[in-house]
């Protein structure tokens, strides 16, 4: 029904690029964050052809308006022209090809359209009798040229700008193929130091020399010492590797040079190749300098694939690999640039690339541990208002496996929860109930449950809360809930760990196996048949079996021989392909299933044995767990060791009226909000104010 679970994600320090030391010389502009949408990096200014076409856009915009301010004369019919022409009113006449303009003896101009096609020489032989001065225009060709072809010029100009322009940015052009993504931090910004990262001493202790080296490097260098070319950060995501190579540039106050691996393959063939040596020709540059390769994995992949070089095999990736493997085996520590890598895949990488002289010096960064998960929780909480009641180490110690990302996301849960419920500080139920959400995800209430499948939920997970009750190698009991979380758990039994555990006996094994069984078993004590409620529990219950079978050497009848993971896998855990035998034979696989089935019948058998001797116990809890949804397991163990009596149905449904009429007191008095506007303040008017240092992320 429910199961423990871990996620993790890691925070990123985001900046901005870094100019050159000077302005000029090769290396001028070339090192922008993304691509220039200039045509290039050389002396002339990418806005030059920018602003000659502004200017040509400016003229044709003034002469096409020039006709709509300027003023124009008043405009009459051709018929009061002729009637002008023979009062002798006409001072001045202007003929064009479509428009006469003429200027009576008051000095008035006026203008008509002349009509197509009519002969007005007789006109202009009285006007010329009358002393009237006649003239002719013709009209501009540039300026009809411009008028008919200006829109469609700005129309051309617009998409040019809008679309042509736009696209040339995206780095589509072969002028800015070649450039860098790469992120460069001045070291007045790298404000990260070996203070804000927590839980990971030995790895903080390998790089301090790495910080020695770039603080001080004629002192390594006086007694011949070399520092390591590389350094490889190994370990799960989530658990600080990016972190730590930024305290490590912080500390010894150096540029830092941050690219991923997926930045270096693009669909271009030698573009990859061509950013690498970009990339540590700028390094140099700028040394001394730190320079982080995240994801190392996407570059770094084995160049002979799975069943050799023609399988699996990647031209772009392996030209790639070859020009980093070629940069790093000549590359000259002296000059104080130190390369890091991070990756959570080392098992793929390239021998090539882990050999000594490049990444030859490893530092894992692993998982913490108890006391790291509380240091890790420290960190985070410092931004946060903590209650005084809020204990980090049984925090810590309800967290294992979580990563350093993992708490960071706890807490700002708890904060986020803490916040929706109006409250001033952060508690331990709000930081419970972060822990629960990334264990087992949200609740879901919305999911309703008939009645008869609520019954049911409650004797499953009270089953299991009882077995680990009785047995002697399960961490105690938490908490036990019919309340809905996640995609698929209707109830989740939780137990706290109490330390951190690496290794597990057969019996602590076996026990587990019960645990698993005790839903099971006590839907058939309870209802006398089983469901599909049980299905998570049968699956995890057969892979602690078979692993007990084929990868630990538990059984007796197959021995103590190790199959890999499956059987059907090397014992390196790699998978076999076609023409390759698997590592076990069909006899062995029948043995195999046979002493899994067994194991899994003995484990069912004790928790049906336990769930029997208490199965007055089981009813009771059962009605319990379905009116509360919620059992906390230190009220669990008085109800089982009898320092606490059991309610029964009256007691449980008068507790029930009591919540619903205090539900519905507060539901009542509380504000209705419309809106943001109406959102009450926590803080009542000259309440003292309290300044919370920011956290390091």
């Amino acid at each position: 029904m429910g199961s423990r679970v871990g996620r993790c994600r890691l925070g990123f320090l985001k900046g901005q690029a870094l100019a050159n030391k000077n302005g000029s010389g090769r290396g001028k502009g070339r090192w922008q964050s993304g691509f220039d949408v200039g045509p290039g990096t050389g002396g002339r200014s990418p806005w030059r052809f920018s602003l000659v076409i502004y200017a040509i856009g400016f003229i044709v915009l003034l002469v096409l308006l020039q006709g709509v301010f300027s003023s124009s004369p008043a405009g009459k019919t051709f018929t009061d022209f002729r009637q002008d022409v023979a009062a002798h009113r006409v001072k001045e006449v202007n003929i064009s090809t479509d428009t006469i303009t003429w200027t009576t003896n008051d000095g008035v101009t006026y203008k008509t359209t002349r009509i197509p096609d009519n002969d007005i020489s007789a006109l202009t032989d009285q006007m010329t009798k009358d002393g009237v001065e006649v003239k002719g225009e013709q009209p501009s060709a540039l300026t009809g040229f411009l008028l008919q072809a200006g829109l469609y010029i700005l129309l051309f100009a617009v998409i040019w700008f809008v679309v042509f322009r736009r696209m040339a940015g995206g780095g589509a052009t072969a002028l800015n193929l070649g450039k860098n993504r790469v992120k460069i931090y001045d070291r007045k910004e790298m404000k990260t130091t070996f203070g804000d990262v927590a839980g990971l001493d030995e790895a903080v202790e390998e790089l301090k020399e790495i910080v020695e080296f770039l603080r001080y490097p004629k002192k390594y260098q006086r007694l011949g010492g070399r520092i390591p070319k590389g350094v490889l950060l190994l370990g799960p995501p989530g658990c600080g590797k990016t972190l730590l190579a930024r305290a490590v540039a912080g500390e010894a106050a150096v540029p830092f040079f941050y690219m991923s691996g997926s930045e270096f393959v693009e669909m271009f063939v030698g573009l990859g190749a061509a950013r690498v040596r970009e990339l540590f020709n700028q390094a140099k540059e700028k040394a001394p300098c730190l320079v982080f390769l995240d994801e190392l994995d996407t570059i770094g992949k084995s160049r002979a694939g799975a069943l050799g070089g023609s399988f699996g095999a990647h031209d772009e990736r392996e030209q790639t690999l070859n020009q980093l493997l070629v940069e790093m085996d000549g590359f000259d520590t002296s000059k104080g640039v130190i390369i890091m890598a991070a990756t959570n895949r080392a098992d793929v990488l390239d021998p090539a690339l882990l050999r000594p002289g490049r990444f030859d010096r490893q530092v894992v960064v692993d998982r913490p541990d108890l006391r790291g998960r509380e240091a890790i929780l420290k960190v985070h909480s410092r931004g946060v208002a903590m209650d005084n009641s809020v204990d980090l180490h049984v925090l810590a110690a309800r967290t294992p496996g979580f990563t350093g990302a993992d708490l960071a996301n706890v807490v700002n849960e708890a904060a986020l929860l803490a916040a929706r419920r109006e409250k001033d500080s952060v508690g331990m139920d709000e930081l419970e109930e972060a822990i629960d959400r990334v264990v087992a995800g949200l609740e879901r209430k919305s999911r309703v449950l008939s009645e008869r499948e609520k019954v049911r939920v409650a004797a499953h997970e009270m089953g299991h809360a009882l077995v680990a009750l009785r047995v002697k190698n399960i961490d105690p009991v938490h908490r036990v809930t019919i309340i809905p979380r996640g995609a698929g758990a209707l109830g989740i039994t939780m137990t706290r760990p109490l330390e951190d555990r690496y290794i597990l006996t057969e019996p602590e094994l076996k026990d587990r196996l019960a645990f698993a069984m005790g839903g099971r078993s006590a839907e058939e004590i309870v209802f006398g048949e089983i469901s599909t409620g049980a299905q998570n529990d049968l699956q995890q219950a057969t892979e602690i079996a078979r692993a007990m079978v084929i990868e630990f050497g538990m059984s007796k009848k197959v021995g103590p021989v190790s199959f890999g993971q499956d059987g059907f896998r090397s014992a390196g855990g790699r998978p076999l392909f076609p023409g390759e035998r698997p590592e076990i034979s069909e006899e062995t696989a029948r043995i195999v299933d046979e002493e899994v089935a067994a194991l899994l019948n003995e484990a069912h058998d004790r928790a049906v044995e336990i769930l029997q001797r208490d199965q007055d116990l089981l009813q009771q809890l059962c009605v319990v767990l379905t009116e509360r949804e919620v059992i906390e397991g230190q009220q669990l163990r008085r109800y089982v060791n009898g320092e606490e009596p059991i309610p029964n149905k009256e007691e449980l449904q008068q507790e029930a009226d009591e919540r619903r009429v205090e539900e519905a007191a507060k539901a009542k008095d509380e504000p209705k909000f419309t809106g943001p506007d109406l959102i009450p303040s926590g803080v009542a008017e000259g309440a003292p104010t309290v300044e919370i240092p920011a956290r390091p992320d």
